[in-house]
C-alpha cells in the first residue's frame, strides 16, 4: 500500500520519496554522520588499486557485491537464494510476460508493480527493459541484465539472481507461477538503480513508468477532467499512453466499501463501448497489481448482475474472466467516483513498435544547464529572467479541421538531483516568438505575457505542461525559483506527428569577441564535442577504452588550446586515476565512450562554474571562492569539510587549480552519491560491512 499524500493544488500527488530522493536537502545529507564519512574519505590518502568490482561465488556463479543492502535486506531470517534453489526448473518467462505475472510482496511498492503491469501491455517496450535472450538454461552464469531510461538514454543494470526469501518463499514481488522469475528480477534491478529495496518502499507509478519507457508522465485530477472522459481515455490509449490511477482520500490500507483500496496504485489498461440489452455503456478495465482485491460494485467480475445483459460473444470480445485475479471492469461513472488521480505516461514515436495500431507523439529532446551568473536567470518576476536558456519551436499541424489548434506536451526534468542532494524548484513558461528573432530579450519579455505556464514552481523531478496553441512559432523558457542556482535539466517537446519542432539555444551575440562567453563559458576553454570525440579516438586504446594514462594525455591536450592554457601543468595522473574509477561502472579502471562522455559533460558544467568564480582570472580559485563554487555545483559543505579541502586539495598558496577543482567536485559528488545509496531511507547514517568499506575506500 502506498503512503501517498493528499492532492496538491496542481492536482498531483507529491511523492514522499521520488526516484532521486529529491526531498533530501544538502544540509541533511551533510549532517554530522555524513560529515564524518566525508572527512574520512577526503583526508585519507587512498590507493586507486581497482580490485574486483564483482566476484564469483563458491558455485562459480556471478555475485553482485555492488548491490546496496540495508536494513530490509539484512534483517533476521532473510536468506538470499537463487531461483534454482527455490524450484527444480526455474524459467525467466513462461508463456510470455503479461500484466498478470506481477504480485506484490512485503514491500509497499505497488506503484512500481502498477508500472510494470502497464509496461507488459506493450511487448516492444517490455523487450527494451527486459531483454529476452537470457534465462536459466543456455549460458546461465547467475547474472541478469535489465535496461532503464535515465535522463535521455538507456542504461544497463546487471544483477545476480540471489533473491531475498523467508522459509523458501520470495519476500517481495513474485509471479503467481512459482517457476517464473522475470518480474522478481526486474524489481531487484530497479532496486539496485535506486539504492536498495528500501528506496522502492512508497512512490508513484508515473516515475517508474518514465524510467521504464522514456515517456513523459503527468498527474491529472480526475474531477477536473472533461465531461467526455471516454473520448479522452480513447485518445490517450490510442497514442499508447500508460495510465495508472489511485485514490488517496481515505486511510492507509482501508477499503472504501466497494473493494477499492485507498492510497494504492491501479493500472487502467482499456476502455470499451459495451453493447447490452438496454443500450451501450462505457466500461474501463482496471488491474490491481496485488493480483487480488477487486471492484465489488456494478459490473464486478464475480457478482455483477449487469453481465447477464451482455451476450457471450461480447464478453469474449472483452476477454472477461470470472475469477479473482485483480483485473476487473467498471463503468466510467463509477471510475470517476472511486478514483481521484490519474497518472499518464505519454509514449513517443521512438518508443512504440510500428504496426501496433497506436499513433504516438513525435518528440525532440535537449539537455541544458543553469549556470550561475550565465544562464541561471531565476524566476519570471526577476530582472534576469531573460538569461535563462531559451528554446524555439514551431507547430503547424492542427489536431483536426474542427479544432484549429496544435496539441503539445512540454516536460522539464531536473537531472541528477540525488547526487547533489538539492531539489530545485522549477517551472516552464511558453511565449509567442519574436516576429523575426528566435529568442526574446529582457525588453521583449517585460512586455509579453506567456501563453502557457506552470501554475507554480515545483520541486518534483519533472514538471509537465500539456495544452494546445494556434499554429505558429513559440519560445520555451525553463527556469528555477531563484537566480544563480546551478542545475542540469532535460527538456522534451512532444507534438502531433507532422509538426516542425525545432528547439534551439538563443543565438550568440553578433560581437564575436564575446559570443561564447554569454551562453557557455566552457566554449572558450574546451574543445567542441566533435573535437573531443577526435581526441578520444586519438589518445585512447584501439578497442575504444580510456585508461587513466589515456585520460591524462587527452585532458592535457584539451586544456592546452583554450582559455585555461597552462592549467594542464597542474593536472596529475592521480587526478585522472580518480576520475576514471569514480565514473567507471564496471570496475575495470577504464571508460568506454558513453562513460567518458558522461565525464566530459560534468567537466564542461564544472568548467562553467570555475570560470565564473575565478574572478581574477588566474586559473586558480582563492580559498574563499571554493565554497561558493561548490555551492553553485549543488554541494553545500560545512567549515570542517572546508578545512579538509584546504589541507588536502589546495596548492601551497591555498588556491585550488582548475584540474584540482574538477577532481574535488568529482570526489565530493561521488562520495555523496555513495552515501545516499547506502542511506536509502534518508536517516543520515549508514551501515557498511568490512568488505564494503574496503571496496569503497580502495577504489575511489
Amino acid at each position: 500500500m502506498e503512503k501517498t499524500q493528499s492532492v496538491s493544488s496542481e492536482g498531483s500527488l507529491p511523492p514522499p520519496m521520488d526516484d532521486d530522493l529529491d526531498s533530501v536537502c544538502s544540509d541533511e545529507l551533510l549532517g554530522s554522520q555524513s560529515h564524518r564519512w566525508l572527512s574520512d574519505l577526503l583526508s585519507g590518502d587512498m590507493s586507486s588499486d581497482p580490485g574486483e568490482a564483482n566476484s564469483l561465488g563458491r558455485d562459480g556463479l556471478f555475485v553482485d557485491v555492488n548491490f546496496p543492502k540495508g536494513e530490509l535486506e539484512m534483517q533476521a531470517g532473510v536468506q538470499w537464494k537463487r531461483p534454482k534453489e527455490l524450484c527444480s526448473s526455474p524459467k525467466f518467462i513462461i508463456d510470455g510476460a503479461t500484466r498478470l505475472d506481477v504480485r506484490q510482496g512485503k514491500l509497499s511498492d505497488c506503484w512500481l508493480l502498477s508500472a510494470i503491469a502497464s509496461l507488459s501491455v506493450h511487448p516492444s517496450l517490455l523487450k527494451t527493459v527486459v531483454p529476452l535472450d537470457q534465462g536459466f538454461e543456455h549460458r546461465y552464469n547467475g547474472s541478469f541484465t535489465f535496461r532503464f531510461w535515465q535522463y535521455g538514454q538507456w542504461e544497463e543494470v546487471k544483477i545476480d539472481d540471489l533473491l531475498p526469501t523467508h522459509n523458501n518463499r520470495l519476500i517481495y514481488l513474485s509471479s503467481p507461477d512459482r517457476y517464473e522469475f522475470w518480474s522478481s528480477l526486474l524489481e531487484k534491478a530497479y532496486a539496485k538503480l535506486k539504492g536498495g529495496y528500501r528506496a522502492l518502499d512508497m512512490g508513484f507509478p508515473h516515475e517508474a513508468m518514465v524510467d521504464m519507457t522514456g515517456g513523459v508522465a503527468e498527474v491529472l485530477n480526475i474531477s477536473s477532467l472533461p465531461r467526455d472522459l471516454p473520448a479522452l481515455l480513447r485518445r490517450l490509449l490510442a497514442k499508447g499512453a500508460l495510465i495508472n490511477c489511485a485514490n488517496s482520500k481515505g486511510g492507509l490500507e482501508q477499503n472504501n466499501g466497494l473493494g477499492i483500496m485507498f492510497r494504492h496504485a491501479y493500472s487502467l489498461t482499456a476502455i470499451e463501448k459495451v453493447t447490452t440489452k438496454y443500450g451501450a455503456v462505457y466500461l474501463v478495465r482496471v488491474l490491481n497489481p496485488w493480483g487480488t482485491g477487486e471492484w465489488e460494485g456494478p459490473w464486478s467480475d464475480l457478482n455483477g448482475p449487469e453481465w447477464r445483459n451482455v451476450s457471450g460473444d461480447e464478453q469474449r470480445r472483452l476477454k472477461r474472466i470470472r475469477r479473482e485475479d485483480g483485473e476487473f471492469w467498471m463503468s466510467v461513472s463509477d471510475f470517476r467516483q472511486n478514483f481521484e488521480t490519474m497518472e499518464v505516461c505519454h509514449l513517443t514515436q521512438s518508443l512504440v513498435a510500428p504496426g501496433n495500431g497506436v499513433r504516438p507523439w513525435a518528440t525532440v529532446m535537449h539537455h541544458g544547464n543553469w549556470v550561475p551568473g550565465v544562464t541561471a536567470g531565476g524566476p519570471r518576476q526577476g530582472s534576469s529572467f531573460h538569461m535563462n536558456p531559451q528554446f524555439h519551436f514551431s507547430v503547424s499541424e492542427v489536431d483536426s479541421e474542427s479544432d484549429a489548434t496544435c496539441s503539445f506536451v512540454v516536460a522539464l526534468m531536473q537531472k541528477h538531483q540525488r547526487r547533489s542532494g538539492i531539489s530545485l524548484f522549477i517551472a516552464l513558461h511558453i511565449y509567442k516568438a519574436h516576429p523575426t528573432n528566435t529568442y526574446l530579450s529582457g525588453e521583449d519579455l517585460h512586455r509579453a505575457q506567456p501563453v502557457r505556464w506552470s501554475s507554480q514552481y515545483s520541486a518534483h523531478r519533472e514538471v509537465v505542461l500539456r495544452g494546445a496553441v494556434p499554429p505558429g512559432r513559440y519560445i520555451i523558457i525553463p527556469s528555477t525559483s531563484q537566480a544563480n542556482q546551478q542545475g542540469a535539466f532535460l527538456l522534451r517537446v512532444l507534438a502531433e506527428q507532422g509538426n516542425d519542432i525545432t528547439p534551439a539555444h538563443k543565438p550568440a551575440p553578433q560581437d564575436p569577441s564575446s559570443s561564447t562567453e554569454v551562453s557557455s563559458p566552457h566554449k572558450i576553454a574546451l574543445p567542441s564535442p566533435q573535437a573531443i570525440k577526435q581526441l578520444f579516438k586519438k589518445h585512447c586504446s584501439k578497442k575504444g577504452y580510456c585508461k587513466p594514462v589515456h585520460l591524462h594525455s587527452l585532458l592535457t591536450e584539451a586544456i592546452k588550446g583554450g582559455a585555461l592554457a597552462g592549467s594542464e601543468r597542474n593536472l596529475a595522473l592521480e587526478h585522472c586515476k580518480s576520475m576514471v574509477v569514480l565514473m567507471d561502472g564496471q570496475g575495470s579502471a577504464q571508460l568506454n565512450w558513453p562513460e567518458f562522455w558522461s565525464l566530459w559533460e560534468k567537466i564542461r558544467r564544472w568548467t562553467d562554474i570555475f570560470l565564473v568564480f575565478d574572478k581574477n582570472k588566474t586559473h586558480h580559485l582563492e580559498y574563499q571562492e571554493v565554497a561558493p563554487a561548490l555551492k553553485a555545483a549543488g554541494i553545500t559543505v560545512d567549515d570542517m569539510v572546508m578545512q579538509l579541502v584546504g589541507l588536502r586539495y589546495t596548492e601551497p598558496d591555498l588556491t585550488v587549480s582548475y584540474p584540482g577543482f574538477l577532481y574535488l567536485v568529482m570526489k565530493l559528488e561521488s562520495m555523496i552519491h555513495k552515501f545516499q545509496a547506502f542511506d536509502a531511507v534518508g536517516m543520515g547514517t549508514v551501515t557498511v560491512n568490512y568488505k564494503q568499506w574496503l571496496h569503497m575506500t580502495m577504489y575511489n
